[in-house]
């Protein structure tokens, strides 16, 4: 059965910005899953509309929102503020569009976490875990755990889902701050995978067989929260 089409809504930030959606719910939906879209694409970027087309087929529905600055076509982010409001915009829009479902939120790099920063900030309502589409602990060629501190404030379970190769998250300090983080903290390695999740030729393994993986991963814990 081919997942269900997404449909289009409007998320009011604040009294002077609306962003765009889309929604996908499948028939008995499971959960859905708050989805932000990384720096550098928007929320029709290939990656995020196979993420909601694979998680329809496994009935867990998505909400896919944009970021101010995306929304008005702007290449440099929002700052931390208005994209933090934004996330707790679009988590509220969830709750009343996918009334009863359990909500999950998070999404690919900087929005990931930006979604991380505002549940630390306050928690979000109705969301019951985090799951992050390649966390981005720090710049490329920079390593450094500092942007890893306000997740000791996030008290839900959290999925990070990770690449070996990816140059925005070295292993040797991402995996201690996992650790740290104790049980609520789960860490999904893919191997091989860079920051947007592509392999090597080498490996034998297409795009669509990483994202398989992942999401499966991602159902089952989304299963035990």
């Amino acid at each position: 059965m081919a997942p269900p089409s997404a449909r289009e809504v409007g998320i009011d930030v604040d009294a002077g910005r609306r962003v765009s959606g889309l929604l996908q719910v499948p028939e008995r939906s499971r959960a859905c899953y708050v989805l932000a879209h990384g720096a550098g694409a928007g929320m029709t970027h290939a990656f995020m509309a196979s993420v909601a087309a694979e998680l329809a087929e496994r009935g867990i529905a998505t909400l896919r929102y944009q970021f101010p600055y995306m929304e008005q076509g702007g290449k440099r982010p929002d700052p931390p503020a208005l994209a933090q409001a934004t996330v707790r915009a679009a988590v509220a829009a969830a709750g009343r569009l996918a009334p009863g479902l359990p909500l999950i939120a998070g999404g690919k790099s900087f929005g990931g976490r930006m979604t991380s920063q505002a549940q630390a900030t306050q928690p979000l309502a109705g969301v019951r875990g985090l799951a992050f589409l390649g966390f981005p602990l720090h710049p490329a060629k920079r390593p450094s755990d500092a942007r890893a501190t306000h997740l000791a404030e996030v008290q839900v379970p959290m999925l990070f889902l990770q690449g070996t190769r990816d140059a925005l998250a070295d292993l040797a300090m991402l995996r201690p701050v996992v650790a740290a983080l104790g049980a609520r903290a789960t860490l999904h390695l893919v191997e091989e995978a860079d920051h947007s999740f592509h392999v090597p030729a080498r490996t034998g393994r297409k795009d669509a067989d990483v994202l398989r993986e992942m999401l499966d991963v991602l159902v089952a814990w989304a299963k035990g929260l």
